[in-house]
């Protein structure tokens, strides 16, 4: 007997389409990807080109977690201080806020 839990398919197909969605964000990378690493995590950025502009593509392989982060989004990323990023590291995979309201 299977064991399936609620909403398993709803989440194939949310991780399906996040592939879809990375792969195609690659397929426009611009240029080497930079690749950051310490004791305690690693990442791949690299620039990738989108009809709405650049982005920047951030990807944790030992998570397999990423986000493509537009300009501003990345300038919103100097307004922080220390203590939001703590809070980002304390939380890890869960927002700071609460669902978005596409979740709801």
């Amino acid at each position: 007997m299977t064991v399936r839990w609620d909403g398993e398919d709803e989440d194939a197909r949310a991780a399906a389409r996040a592939a879809a969605e990375r792969r195609a964000l690659l397929d426009h990378q611009h240029g080497p990807e930079i690749v950051l690493a310490n004791e305690f995590a690693e990442i791949r950025v690299c620039r990738v080109e989108t009809r709405n502009g650049s982005r920047l593509l951030i990807e944790s392989p030992k998570s397999g977690q990423w986000v493509a982060l537009c300009p501003f989004e990345l300038e919103a990323l100097t307004w922080q201080n220390p203590r939001t990023f703590s809070a980002m590291i304390g939380r890890p995979f869960g927002p700071l806020l609460g669902h978005d309201e596409e979740d709801t």
